[in-house]
């Protein structure tokens, strides 16, 4: 990552912080010192930052402000705005996070601990460039695909099954501590649907689906992760709090990575059910998840499916912060979640098929 090619805008009405501050970041970046919100967006029309840095109490327009006004034009969205503040107190950063800053550092400024919370930030930034140059190959790979479905279905099915496994497996690759997560969650999934279909149980929903076609898009249920910082994907131990806020975030970017590819092709059913599957595998049935807070069967059946198998296996497995737990101790955990983490009909269906989990575990190795 070549820091040097990254326009830093700091936006702050003390001379003192502004000189400071410019003077630590010259070094590696193109500093725009600005005095004033004002002065700020008529530099923007012409300069476009990579990051802001945003002062919180300024005169005629404050950060809290600055940052509503900012984020609301779609060209400046994306782009990651750090707060900086005399203020210490909880309340005042949890306003400047939810309204859309990526980070708060207070005053006076440290330059190591400022250079490296922007260089986090910039890694993102990195990050998401990658993402959309990978989805305007995938855009391209699509619309390709549209026109040789016409004439060759069965040729094109197995080629996109195994785009999406590529796709897969670069995500896994990244992801150091999930290794056949992907391919033991999509077992998981069929045999969950199998028993549903046998039991008739939500057949109005299964009536619209193509299943061969929402077990590929399962593939695509953590593509997010890419744009995930491989300093937290891959932290030897339990995430910080902020940290876990910025891991949530992979569910959004999976999102919109899925909603850009359906903007520039024809509304193919497997991509309906990968944003469906991507966007709430992370909902909990009594409305405690992420990243919209959905209640009962206002999650997508996808969501709740997923949901199920991606936590069982998570259960099964080792990670940073556990170890992998006993196939009986999964299943109690399981079985407790019903009507609080997942669909109870789903974790009743699930006690008649965990012997097919438990073969998965056997056979799909990380």
């Amino acid at each position: 990552m070549k820091n040097s090619r990254y326009n830093i805008m700091l936006v702050d009405d003390d001379k003192a912080t502004m000189s400071m501050g410019r003077n630590m970041l010259k070094t590696f970046y193109k500093v725009y010192p600005v005095p004033s919100a004002v002065k700020f967006f008529e530099i923007i029309e012409t300069i476009l930052p990579d990051l802001v840095l945003l002062d919180i109490n300024m005169p005629e327009m404050n950060g809290y402000e600055t940052i509503k006004k900012f984020k609301a034009d779609q060209r400046f969205m994306d782009i990651p705005v750090i707060f900086l503040t005399v203020n210490t107190d909880e309340d005042s950063e949890l306003e400047g996070l939810n309204l859309g800053a990526v980070d708060y550092i207070t005053k006076p400024l440290s330059g190591p601990l400022l250079l490296k919370r922007i260089a986090t930030q910039l890694s993102f930034v990195e990050k998401n460039r990658e993402l959309l140059n990978a989805q305007a190959t995938l855009k391209t790979y699509t619309n390709n695909l549209e026109e040789m479905v016409r004439g060759k279905t069965k040729e094109v099915t197995m080629l996109q099954h195994a785009v999406l496994t590529t796709v897969a497996d670069l995500v896994e690759f990244r992801d150091k501590h999930t290794g056949g997560h992907i391919a033991r969650t999509q077992h998981y999934l069929k045999a969950l649907t199998d028993e549903l279909i046998r039991q008739g149980i939500y057949t109005d929903e299964f009536a619209a689906w193509d299943m061969d076609s929402f077990l590929s898009s399962a593939l695509l249920h953590d593509v997010g992760k890419i744009g995930i910082s491989d300093l937290i994907l891959n932290k030897p131990g339990k995430l910080t709090p902020s940290e876990f806020e910025i891991m949530k975030t992979h569910v959004a970017v999976g999102v919109q990575a899925i909603e850009k590819i359906l903007l520039h092709t024809e509304n193919h059913i497997f991509l309906h059910h990968a944003l469906l599957t991507t966007g709430s595998h992370h909902e909990k049935w009594d409305g405690s998840g992420y990243p919209m807070g959905l209640k009962g069967k206002n999650i997508p059946l996808e969501g709740r499916l997923m949901a199920l198998a991606d936590v069982y296996d998570a259960l099964i497995s080792t990670r940073p912060y556990k170890k992998k737990f006993t196939r009986i101790k999964a299943r109690k955990i399981i079985e407790e979640g019903a009507g609080t983490h997942f669909d109870p009909i789903l974790v009743d269906v699930f006690r008649k098929v965990e012997d097919t989990f438990a073969r998965a575990v056997q056979t799909i190795q990380g």
